[in-house]
């Protein structure tokens, strides 16, 4: 133990050399055996391994102001995991890719990379509909044994969380920063990172503590989340969307692509047209997913609505609703009902979970 430790906050602390890079570092360490070795050679001998004296000069120069030890300390106190890609506990088929992290630092359960990992990924300006389809496929995918991988971003990355939450199951958020309390981002989803911790969850990154979300660092996570998943589902993108960065380095990997088509006048359906037309599998539920990965559906205990004990009043409304938002002088109009009336039976389905307000004096039916 005292020996992995020693080897682990030398590591730590050659990951913390600005440019230096994973695939350098895996240069490294293949050259020297160790990461000890690494921290005391010389600029000659750093040369000498092939990563070229640019990058043996910025080791030597910073070198200096990073204190190994420190750093390690500071880890510890995070209650944060280091593991290399030579340990057992690296998420398997992130070791396939060409350019995976030499180093992760990981944060809660690490049971969670046992089970099968599907990304769910889409646009940060996400619509009603966006939100309601990342919640639910996800929430149906954790239902089914799938641990729901995204990236802790605002729109469908938190849904998507959320909906795997909502299912108590598990998630796993892949960070564009480091897994210190003072650099998750956003600070609006902090709370959210937390719930996932406590709900049985998992937090990675690739960075060292006291690394900042940049635009660079964006395209790395997303590089970890396509490569540790069996298969990428797109809910929502732009023309040029960074979560179409995403679905193309699954590919890459030659992992599947799933995307869901979404209304032809909507600018966030897009992206997700575009996969769909260059080979993306096209995704209309969960059950699409877990076929094409061939895993097996859980039996679900549903509670169907005829089950419940509905008023008159209730089934009426329920007759006009749909998946997408009707308005509340529709629904006036359709049922025939008092307004009054539509308003007071309309929160008791609420409270029954049949339906929502989705703003705007919209509602829509709530799929048991």
């Amino acid at each position: 133990m005292i020996l992995y430790t020693i080897v682990m906050r030398y590591l730590n602390a050659l990951n913390k050399i600005d440019g230096l890079g994973c695939k350098k570092l895996k240069q490294l360490m293949n050259f020297f055996g160790t990461a000890e070795k690494v921290w005391a050679a010389s600029q000659a001998e750093l040369t000498k391994s092939g990563i070229g004296e640019s990058v043996a000069q910025k080791i030597v120069d910073q070198r200096p102001n990073i204190n190994p030890d420190e750093a390690w300390t500071k880890i510890e106190k995070e209650n944060i995991t280091v593991v290399t890609i030579q340990d057992g506990q690296y998420p398997i088929l992130l070791k396939q890719i060409p350019d995976s992290p030499y180093l992760l630092y990981m944060k809660g359960n690490l049971d969670c990379l046992n089970m099968p990992l599907v990304a769910v990924v889409g646009s940060r300006k996400l619509t009603e509909y966006g939100s309601r389809v990342a919640r639910t496929f996800a929430r149906d995918l954790a239902k089914n044994g799938i641990c729901v991988v995204s990236g802790l971003a605002f729109g469908i990355d938190a849904m998507a969380h959320l909906g795997a939450l909502d299912a108590k199951g598990k998630t796993i958020a892949v960070l564009g920063n480091s897994l210190d309390s003072e650099s998750i981002s956003p600070r609006s989803n902090f709370q959210l990172a937390q719930e996932i911790l406590e709900n049985g969850g998992l937090l990675i990154s690739e960075f060292p503590i006291q690394t900042t979300a940049a635009t660079w660092t964006f395209p790395a996570r997303n590089r970890i989340m396509a490569g540790m998943s069996l298969g990428t589902l797109v809910v929502e993108a732009a023309e040029k969307s960074g979560s179409l960065i995403t679905a193309n380095l699954a590919l890459d990997y030659n992992r599947e692509v799933f995307a869901v088509p979404g209304p032809v006048f909507s600018p966030q359906s897009i992206g997700t047209h575009k996969l769909i037309k260059a080979g993306a599998k096209l995704a209309a539920c969960s059950a699409d997913i877990l076929e094409e990965l061939k895993i097996s559906e859980a039996p679900q205990a549903k509670v169907e609505t005829a089950n419940l004990e509905l008023s008159e009043e209730e089934k009426n409304i329920l007759s006009v609703l749909s998946h997408e938002g009707t308005y509340i002088d529709r629904i006036t109009k359709l049922t025939k009902l008092e307004t009054a009336t539509i308003s007071g039976t309309l929160s008791l389905l609420e409270i029954k979970g049949l339906v929502k307000n989705v703003g705007g004096q919209q509602y829509i039916k709530i799929s048991n």
